[in-house]
């Protein structure tokens, strides 16, 4: 009877281990599916717009042949890049306090929460508290204000990435540096923060690739520009603005430009994705 009992239970154990290997072969086979599916189709349709134009010239007027990206692709650039100085610095030495500090005051343990819920909130509601704090201020749109809501999504990824990986430094290393007679902040800076360099850089990585295909915030702030401008406290071109105007256009060089654009922001989101990857694959590995 105890035998028939236990062959039993292994037999019910062995069925929902089948059952539950099952569902999760299968929701992965259909995750990838979706993926390489939405790939392919954005490969197909975004290669062929691919040209030296999509380059070296601006976007077209409406009812206009031809035209590129050129100016979106500058705005994207400048914006990114002004929003990854604004946020890296900021979210780096954020992390670093709370790796230290968070855990025994109470202002740590209300910045990590407020960093969690700001994880988690819509990009449009950060686009529209920029529009209300900063655009109606000073009456016009600009490329400030559109760095300005993006660092506002970058910065909490880059607070967490940095605090979870510090918190991963053994003990012993900050004891050992301790003994030596060290001040805290330099085990902090040169201990804790050289042992995860890797992982923070690809935390700032991952933070770039967020905001680099967001459309809600820049609406509200950057707006957008037909022509090329390199002016930030103006209306700025940017990527994708114009994806989203262009693929709703009438018009089929418009939508060409749109697949263009999608295709060449996803690469780029990939690359830093592979890029981030690689360093921390190296560095675990050394």
């Amino acid at each position: 009877m105890r035998r028939k009992t236990t062959a039993s239970i292994v037999a019910r154990r062995n069925l929902r281990h089948r059952l539950g290997m099952f569902l999760s072969v299968s929701a992965m086979v259909s995750g990838i599916f979706f993926l390489f599916w939405i790939l392919y189709t954005l490969a197909v349709n975004g290669i062929g717009a691919i040209d030296w134009a999509i380059f070296t010239e601006t976007t077209p007027a409406p009812g206009n042949d031809g035209g590129g990206l050129m100016n979106a692709l500058v705005g994207t650039v400048m914006m990114v890049v002004a929003t990854t100085a604004i946020t890296a610095p900021v979210g780096i030495m954020a992390g670093i306090y709370l790796a230290e500090y968070g855990d025994k005051s109470w202002f740590g343990k209300c910045t990590r929460f407020t960093v969690d819920i700001m994880l988690s909130a819509p990009s449009i509601v950060i686009g529209l508290f920029i529009y209300a704090v900063y655009v109606a201020n000073i009456g016009h749109f600009s490329g400030w204000a559109g760095s300005f809501a993006l660092s506002l999504i970058a910065l909490p990824v880059i607070v967490r990435t940095t605090d979870n990986f510090l918190n991963l430094v053994p003990e012993s290393l900050r004891e050992a540096a301790f003994a030596l007679g060290a001040p805290r902040w330099r085990v902090a800076l040169m201990v804790r923060l050289k042992a995860v360099k890797a992982g923070v850089l690809t935390g700032v990585l991952l933070a770039v690739a967020r905001i680099s295909g967001e459309t809600a915030p820049l609406l509200f702030t950057a707006l957008n520009n037909q022509f090329f401008s390199a002016n930030m406290n103006a209306p700025m071109a940017n990527l994708p603005v114009v994806i989203y105007q262009f693929a709703m256009s009438p018009y089929e060089n418009w939508r060409e430009l749109a697949w263009g654009g999608a295709f060449i922001i996803t690469l780029g989101v990939l690359g830093l994705n592979i890029l981030s990857r690689v360093v921390f694959a190296r560095k675990a590995a050394g």
